[in-house]
């Protein structure tokens, strides 16, 4: 840049500065949801009309690498938890194990990286049809879900 002219670095510097800033609100459109309360753990990442997802067995062993799991996922998909939005985590009915860890992870993340995060449960939509994790972000804007962690549901 030395032989630059001034006004040219200035330009290039500025499109440089508002490219990293586009390509961060990008990455911060990014949407994970997860599910362990059922059968298998499930993640999804949705950015605009891509989905990614990923499942694994719903097991003591699997809670209590819950956090390595949901990395490798993001890892596999180019992603670092700071590259998330959004939060959408199932709080029940299920399994106590699934709801307390995922529910513990999801509110150290929000600590250390001021991550918004949503509980649902898919009996907080009423009236809706065919429900697939892609709806979650709208459904959970739609009937005004907020970070609702007070009332977790459980199956014993």
């Amino acid at each position: 840049m030395d032989s630059t002219p001034s006004s040219l670095e200035k330009y290039l510097s500025l499109f440089s500065c508002a490219f990293k800033l586009k390509v961060n609100i990008i990455r911060k459109m990014n949407k994970l949801i997860i599910d362990a309360v059922k059968d298998n753990i499930f993640f999804m990442i949705i950015n605009n009309n891509n989905t990614y997802s990923a499942t694994h067995e719903n097991s003591k062993n699997n809670y209590e690498k819950l956090i390595v799991l949901l990395i490798d996922f993001l890892k596999n998909n180019n992603l670092e938890i700071s590259d998330i939005g959004s939060i959408y985590i199932n709080r029940g009915p299920g399994s106590f194990a699934g709801i307390r860890n995922s529910l513990s992870i999801i509110k150290a993340i929000h600590l250390v990286k001021k991550i918004d995060y949503y509980c649902f449960s898919f009996m907080d939509f009423k009236n809706e049809i065919d429900i697939k994790y892609e709806k979650i972000p709208h459904l959970c804007s739609k009937f005004n879900l907020k970070k609702n962690l007070i009332k977790p549901y459980y199956i014993s």
